[in-house]
């Protein structure tokens, strides 16, 4: 994957490249940047360029080299990546225990998000981490001498997910790094990495997708007709990912918004009437069957929604997108009830509920406290 395969982003194209053809290689760096905008792919291609370019002019050795990262093969090229325990991985799973999985992932969807790693794993009802086993395989790889007598590179993806056993463990390969040894670690939560790591790193900032890049990357490499193309890239809303899988007509979101739409009509009827309590009963345990990961991008589409809608009501509907697909469902009759009264204590107990779901909690618990206080705030004039 070349830098010119990767969208957009054309000023952190030139500085990593400038920094390779300087031979002024951080060792730690923290790509920072949100699902779908190339992150990953980018720092693949960063990754080619350093062990790559360090070929010089050996146009044989340069076309091997190449020849693996097509692969994602190259021996000196290694990856971290969140898993969880499966059939055929039972206990104490490693990323290297998915590197035939990791490979067709990445070459089906290099702009993948975590969750469609997670559906491509069938974690179900499972949440993956980094552990320090995964950290332990990094002390294990790094320790030997770089196959080809260049660099060593280790990219970290979604290095936020480590654990904190993990996460000291890295922190001391931080502190004492081996001579030639580049580790990148990618993340869309910066917040979520220790301070220690986060010190020992220098940070890139990806910002999201133009919508002229997606639509021009949609035009050149799916075919899709202008006009659609501008469409969609204006509903991906600076995702890549996002905007193939709605030119696909495939968008994940579909049953988000059904789901929406019956906990927002159940929270206005709740008020005052005790049988629609029953309806968002109903309801909480219906989303606290689906499994966690799929439960947390559910309630962050709820969160986009609501932005949405809050947006469409102070009348800046040039940054509304959103176009429910139920034809019963007035988003402009529904935007009224999401003002600046009630948008603050709207997000902050969606934000709660993530927060809980994500450390466990009971979900059917969590999800019933939450709708139960959106009959109240849905109505907050």
């Amino acid at each position: 994957m070349l830098f010119k395969d990767i969208i957009g982003h054309s000023q952190l194209k030139e500085y990593l490249y400038q920094s390779v053809n300087a031979k002024r290689i951080p060792h730690a760096q923290l790509f920072v940047g949100a699902e779908g905008c190339g992150v990953l792919p980018m720092a693949i291609a960063y990754a080619q360029e350093i062990l790559c370019g360090i070929l010089g002019g050996n146009a044989d050795l340069n076309q091997a080299c190449h020849l693996k990262f097509n692969t994602l093969s190259h021996p000196d090229l290694h990856f971290v990546y969140p898993t969880v325990t499966t059939e055929g991985v039972k206990t104490k799973p490693k990323s290297i225990d998915f590197l035939p999985d990791w490979r067709n992932f990445l070459k089906q969807k290099p702009y993948g998000s975590l969750f469609d790693w997670y559906e491509f794993l069938d974690v179900k009802n499972k949440q993956g981490e980094i552990r320090v086993d995964d950290a332990q395989e990094v002390l294990k790889s790094l320790s030997l001498k770089a196959y080809e007598g260049g660099y060593k590179i280790m990219i970290v993806w979604m290095a936020d997910k480590m654990n904190m056993a993990a996460s000291n463990k890295l922190l001391k390969l931080l502190e004492e790094p081996t001579d030639k040894t580049v580790f990148i670690l990618i993340t869309e939560n910066e917040e979520d990495i220790i301070q220690t790591i986060r010190s020992r790193c220098q940070v890139l900032h990806f910002s999201a997708l133009s919508e002229i890049d997606i639509q021009e990357a949609l035009i050149a490499n799916e075919n899709i007709e202008p006009i659609k193309a501008q469409k969609i890239a204006h509903s991906a809303q600076g995702n890549y990912n996002k905007a193939l899988q709605l030119c696909k007509n495939k968008n994940d979101d579909l049953p988000f918004e059904a789901w929406f739409i019956t906990w927002v009509r159940a929270a206005f009827r709740a008020k005052g009437n005790a049988s629609a309590i029953q309806d968002l009963i109903l309801w909480s345990d219906q989303i606290a069957s689906l499994g966690r990961e799929t439960q947390k991008k559910f309630l962050h589409f709820c969160v986009e929604t609501f932005r949405q809608a809050l947006l469409f009501n102070y009348e800046t509907q040039k940054l509304v997108y959103f176009e429910a697909a139920d034809a019963g469902f007035n988003f402009e009759k529904f935007a009224p009830f999401v003002n600046g009264n009630n948008i603050n204590d709207i997000f902050k107990e969606l934000s709660d509920a993530i927060y809980h779901i994500e450390r466990n909690g009971n979900a059917k618990i969590v999800l019933t406290d939450l709708s139960i206080k959106l009959t109240r705030l849905i109505h907050k004039k």
